[in-house]
């Protein structure tokens, strides 16, 4: 039965300090938002790697752009002078052409109109020397008959002299059939022409009497025969220095036409070549600007990209920085001001106050001290009094209950052996003394019996005034420890609410800075939002125990407060 006590007081104290031994939700808390800080640094240090390389490939991106751009506003302006330069050369050429087609226009029109009047040249030298020929051969033969007629001295001859005039003379030698009318018109016309050159230049006398006093009419057609001989070997010589000039004229011309010719086709050679160049400049310049365009493009997008890389990761870093604060200030808040809470609501604190609490240790010891009463066992209720002295002044109050236990089991072991030995030593006594009580009477054997039953009974009784002189002094040593412990306990309760209070404010404004952030929608950055939920779930708990436990803190503390006032009154009685 002694064991079976102590099994209870064991089973009665033990339920409390089972929680000592699990993970505080509050430690846990600090884990995962360390953890969070953790995983969100190197998340970060990740995005800076990330970003970094995209920055130099930015950078080089850019410079290559750069220098494409360059190299393209080079190409591109050299390709325009080009076109310029083959579109001055061409327009300069198609001057050239214009101009060499209109010269060789008017010197094929110089030369025909040359041609023409060559020809006409030719037409009356060749008029004027038939003309003159025949004049000279008429003249010839007019002189010829002339000096026949002559030297026969016969009639015609003398009318021939009697005459008077050439012009009468040629009529003469006309009729005679000498001479034709055509050749008789052609010497006169000769002389004619002589005489009209005569007058321009000496003032010659009037033809009607031409040669009259010069010596006789053969004398006269031999002067005009010399003269019509000269005057075509002038024609002649004109004709022949007229045709060696428009021969000179036509090669001058024909081999300036040939020169512009060549010239032209060589123009117009040019003026294709560079068309040509300049098509295919124009073709390059295409080309090329569209190249430069994607380029320049390119480049724009390229910095867009770039700076909304660069915008998006400041962002990012800026809203990681604020994720990392929010955690750093629920982290800081919930540590600083949640310690006493937490430890009084899931640590050792806890245990400690429970048991010297009515919901604990003293409930253990009203029942053994009700235990006690019942089946009259002062030892039990001896230790029920020491438990509660060692509950109420221990910092281990387990260890000393065991203690008191191990004790009060080891003394009734003890008297459980004092009792046998004297058991067996009455036994014995009374197989000696069994001859004897024969012989006595029974009123003896009724005294003895009466004398061994007072004896019993008033060391029996000595020894419960001894228990009980013992039990009241440690009742009120047992009364000073508890003003003393409630005093303490109060304390400790004011203490403890103000730490559970303060812990719950922390909790909340952990839950608010928390609360705060996840809730934004503008975050730039994949934030931990599952994280932040399970511990944002896990603070709420905390809250919702340290509210719990400051309420049952609170009824424990008047529980204790009305127990305390029950014992004390208990004890004077």
């Amino acid at each position: 039965m002694n064991t079976k006590w102590a099994g209870l007081c064991f089973m009665a104290l033990a339920l409390p300090l089972a929680q000592a031994n699990q993970v505080s939700p509050i430690t846990k808390v600090l884990q995962l938002l360390s953890d969070m800080q953790t995983k969100i640094i190197a998340e970060g240090e990740a995005a800076h790697t990330i970003y970094v390389e995209f920055a130099e490939m930015c950078e080089e991106r850019s410079k290559n752009l750069q220098f494409e751009i360059k190299t393209g506003k080079g190409e591109v302006a050299g390709l325009e002078a080009a076109i310029d330069e083959e579109t001055a050369m061409a327009a300069a050429l198609d001057t050239k052409v214009e101009e060499l087609t209109g010269s060789i226009a008017t010197d094929e029109g110089d030369l025909e109109a040359a041609t023409k009047i060559r020809a006409k040249e030719s037409t009356d030298f060749m008029a004027e020397e038939k003309e003159l020929s025949e004049v000279i051969d008429a003249l010839q033969r007019a002189i010829g008959i002339l000096e026949r007629e002559m030297a026969k001295h016969g009639a015609s001859m003398m009318q021939i002299k009697n005459a008077g005039s050439l012009a009468k003379t040629l009529q003469l030698l006309v009729d005679a059939a000498a001479l034709t009318s055509a050749d008789a018109k052609g010497i006169a016309a000769l002389v004619q022409t002589q005489q009209s050159n005569d007058d321009a230049d000496m003032g010659a006398p009037d033809p009607a009497v031409y040669k009259g006093q010069s010596g006789g009419i053969i004398d006269t057609l031999g002067d005009l025969l010399e003269k019509a001989e000269g005057q075509l070997a002038e024609l002649r010589n004109k004709e022949t220095a007229a045709l060696h000039e428009f021969e000179m004229l036509k090669q001058s011309l024909q081999d300036k036409i040939k020169y512009e010719t060549k010239e032209l086709d060589e123009a117009k050679t040019g003026i294709a070549a560079s068309n040509e160049k300049k098509a295919t400049a124009e073709g390059d310049l295409e080309v090329t600007t569209k190249n430069l365009n994607e380029d320049v493009t390119a480049l724009s997008e390229l910095h867009s990209e770039c700076l909304s890389k660069a915008q998006d990761y400041e962002a990012e870093t800026k809203s990681r920085g604020e994720e990392l604060t929010a955690i750093a200030t629920a982290k800081k808040v919930i540590a600083e001001s949640t310690s006493g809470a937490s430890g009084l609501s899931y640590g050792l604190s806890q245990v400690s106050l429970l048991q010297r609490s009515q919901s604990g240790g003293l409930k253990v010891v009203r029942f053994l001290r009700e235990l006690a009463q019942k089946h009259h066992f002062p030892a039990l209720a001896q230790l029920s009094m020491r438990m509660d002295a060692a509950i109420r002044t221990s910092d281990d109050p387990f260890a000393k209950v065991k203690g008191l236990i191990q004790d009060m089991i080891e003394t009734l072991e003890k008297e459980a052996e004092a009792d046998a030995t004297e058991k067996a030593f009455c036994d014995k006594e009374l197989a000696e003394t069994n001859a004897k009580k024969d012989a006595k009477t029974s009123e003896i054997k009724k005294l003895s019996t009466k004398i061994d039953q007072m004896t019993s009974r008033t060391a029996q009784l000595k020894e419960e005034v001894a228990e009980l002189e013992k039990g009241l002094s440690a009742l009120a040593k047992t009364q000073a420890e508890m003003d003393k412990i409630r005093l303490e306990e109060k304390e400790e309760y004011a203490k403890a609410k103000e730490e559970m209070e303060a812990g719950i404010k922390g909790v909340q404004l952990a839950l608010k800075v928390l609360r705060d952030y996840y809730a934004k929608s503008d975050k730039a950055h994949a934030s931990d939002e599952g994280g932040g939920a399970g511990i944002i779930g896990l603070l709420e708990v905390v809250e919702s125990d340290f509210s719990k436990g400051l309420i049952e803190m609170t009824s424990t503390e008047e529980a204790a407060q009305a127990a305390y006032e029950q014992e004390t009154k208990e004890n004077e009685i």
